[in-house]
């Protein structure tokens, strides 16, 4: 496999051996990125047939509490891929839908496997697992963060743009868990983010702050609006997501009313620059969140974006477990 330009960066697989991946805010700037360009290498390597078993004998235990395709798939793949074995759990078949205090689990996880990544409904769930399990626990979503996703993201940037420094990346629809995740990583990375909410939908606040700070520190910026046009404009990189997330089904028809002008169409992306990149965590909604025209246009790389949760899941598996 690749090296790591390691020679230059203190940065290692090694280093980052037994950590937690529960949110950005954890992981210095220089550790993102040494994961972005591990998940690169890791990427070519695999494309060329080239999978080293780094993690042979090792096994994943994986938790869902929350449906889903591109998660799920992902991680068992990269798994496989790194030789070792995920094991799917239904959070409704293991004793802690039942009642096993997150105490216990944590601690009986540890005795049979290796790492655990969890999709879960409540953040503050997850880092009381992290806090009483042995093994790193990997998070897949909470209602807070959703990192691996940024992670693919920026993975999906870098291959199109090049350097990540200096670009501007902006957010439009609801301040949600995508959103939290999206904002730090590219604040890790020094670009310029502009995040564009409805009212009563924003970013959250105390994330936005902390944001700035990291932003800062490398030469970047972040910046809120309720204007879809103003974060838009000279944008290199597009980002939405749906409007009503699992869970919020109740909201949908206020969220259609509330979100109407926030749509990414011909007419918004006209704003950006030309050669701007579309993404989308998926699924997506068209002529909801996103036209047709859009997602389906010569700009979009939602699919490739989807494709590089392995990869960029494949370097945070390599390096913590």
């Amino acid at each position: 496999m690749t090296k790591i330009n390691s020679e230059k960066s203190l940065i290692t697989q090694e280093s980052l051996k037994g950590r937690d991946f529960l949110t950005l805010l954890d992981y210095s700037s220089d550790e993102i990125a040494y994961l972005l360009q591990l998940a690169y290498d890791m990427k070519q390597d695999t494309l060329a047939g080239v999978m080293p078993p780094l993690l042979a004998g090792k096994t994943l235990g994986m938790i869902f509490e929350k449906h889903s395709t591109r998660t799920r798939i992902s991680f068992e793949v990269g798994m496989i891929h790194l030789g070792g074995h995920g094991i799917f759990m239904n959070a409704r078949d293991l004793q802690i839908g039942r009642g096993e205090s997150v105490h216990d689990t944590g601690h009986v996880l540890s005795e049979f496997l290796d790492g655990v990544m969890i999709r879960a409904k409540s953040h503050k769930m997850v880092e009381e697992l992290a806090e009483h399990t042995s093994v790193p626990v990997i998070n897949g979503l909470t209602d807070i963060f959703h990192p691996c996703q940024a992670m693919a993201d920026l993975l999906t940037i870098k291959e199109v743009k090049g350097d990540l420094k200096g670009l501007k990346l902006s957010y439009i629809g609801d301040g949600n868990n995508v959103a939290h995740s999206l904002v730090i990583a590219g604040a890790h990375m020094g670009m310029h983010v502009a995040v564009a909410t409805p009212e009563g939908y924003e970013y959250n606040a105390a994330l936005l702050e902390k944001a700035k700070k990291i932003a800062e520190q490398n030469g970047g910026s972040v910046m809120a609006t309720y204007d879809p046009i103003e974060a838009a404009a000279a944008s290199d990189a597009i980002y939405t997501d749906v409007w009503t997330s699992m869970g919020q089904e109740a909201e949908s028809a206020k969220r259609l009313v509330d979100f109407k002008d926030f749509q990414i169409n011909d007419q918004l992306v006209g704003h950006a620059n030309k050669d701007y990149v579309f993404l989308h965590c998926l699924p997506a909604h068209r002529e909801e969140e996103v036209a047709a025209s859009v997602i389906d246009g010569p700009n979009s790389y939602v699919f490739q974006q989807a494709g590089n949760r392995l990869h960029a899941q494949k370097a945070i598996l390599a390096s913590l477990l």
